[in-house]
């Protein structure tokens, strides 16, 4: 595990949340953030980018956000990466659907910028620790 979280890719079509979460994740999380603004750009980019958690909206138009982490889960370099969805739609039964599928977790929209870089570091603390345990027991 690297000492701390460093690339973060960041997917939605509305550009106002990408400045948003940007900025959070940058000024305020020290992070490095690529923001692309549907799924298809993000799948030209991931590999060359390295991201370490990606933060991916679920309702775009075109590829939408299960297109995206299904395609996005295919790639060898991000199939422990952990991937969050950004999403207003966050009933019980939707948030079980979106872990089912292949997401880490959930981010609600909206999200409060000076929290975000803080939540997304304890998931992806989290995850590793999981691998670590998995490993150990393997």
């Amino acid at each position: 595990m690297p000492e701390e979280l460093e690339r973060i890719l960041c997917i939605d079509d509305d550009e106002d949340i990408l400045m948003v979460a940007s900025m959070a994740l940058e000024t305020i999380g020290e992070m490095k953030v690529k923001c692309c603004t549907g799924g298809a750009r993000a799948l030209e980019v991931v590999e060359s980018f390295h991201p370490e958690f990606i933060l991916l909206d679920y309702m775009m138009p075109g590829m939408d956000g299960p297109a995206t982490l299904d395609a996005l889960r295919r790639i060898p370099l991000l199939d422990e990466t952990p991937i969050a969805y950004m999403t207003a739609r966050v009933q019980p039964s939707e948030i079980d659907e979106y872990l089912m599928a292949g997401a880490s977790t959930v981010v609600p929209k909206p999200f409060d910028p000076m929290t975000l870089a803080n939540e997304i570091r304890v998931v992806w603390e989290n995850s590793f620790r999981r691998k670590r345990r998995s490993y150990a027991s393997a």
